[in-house]
């Protein structure tokens, strides 16, 4: 079992706390504290829409993209997956590792943001992200992180709760405009790439957890061919 949360240097000019996170610590707070008010905050089981996607595909290398508590990355390991995932949330990191340690099953834990986790290009079979909050920024900077990840031959999958990218900002502090969402990913696809699936469709979520109130999702599939 791999626990090393900090696995791969940082990019140079990223933020480095004393424990190895690279990102945004303002953004490590306040995922920290979402997670520390909980014992558990999503339901511990894998997000249906990557286990109907992945059931055609050749287990290889994979990232998982704001892994949570783990849920996915242990169920991708168990299914033969050679697992990396990210996270920027060091709580959420603490209940992954145990969840991959008493499934005995191997994991390189990342903590970082995405746009900072120094990932080598162009090197994962799979990428996923399941419901990402990954901050938009002018120059794309999330959007072709994760593109830049997916080695040729491979697959890039998004995966989003449809209707959220049109509401208004909320009075608690979200606001949507702030957000990636697939159509933004979908806007930087060229001829390297082939959609495969683009689509709202009904949403096959877990029992329980946040976020469990989504009906329909908002499902990008796209191969790299070179």
């Amino acid at each position: 079992m791999t626990d090393d949360i900090s696995a791969g240097p940082p990019a140079s000019d990223a933020p480095l706390s004393a424990d190895g996170y690279a990102g945004d610590p303002a953004v490590r707070a306040e995922w920290d504290n979402r997670y520390a008010d909980r014992r558990q905050l999503w339901s511990g089981r894998p997000n249906g829409a990557l286990v109907a996607e992945v059931a055609g595909l050749t287990p290889g290398r994979v990232l998982d993209v704001g892994c949570g508590e783990g849920a996915d990355a242990v169920w991708l390991a168990r299914t033969g997956w050679d697992v990396t995932a990210v996270e920027v949330s060091g709580v959420a990191l603490e209940r992954a590792t145990g969840h991959a340690r008493d499934a005995s099953l191997t994991v390189r834990w990342v903590h970082a943001a995405l746009t900072e986790a120094a990932l080598p290009p162009a090197s994962f079979d799979l990428v996923s992200a399941q419901y990402p909050a990954l901050l938009r920024t002018p120059e794309a900077a999330a959007e072709r992180a994760l593109l830049a990840a997916v080695a040729p031959g491979g697959v890039l999958l998004l995966v989003h709760h449809a209707g959220m990218d049109t509401q208004q900002a909320h009075e608690g502090g979200f606001d949507p405009a702030d957000y990636v969402w697939p159509s933004m990913v979908t806007a930087l696809l060229d001829d390297d790439w082939e959609v495969e699936v683009d689509e709202q469709r009904p949403r096959v979520a877990p029992d329980g957890g946040a976020g469990a109130h989504h009906t329909d999702d908002l499902v990008l599939r796209a191969r790299r061919l070179r």
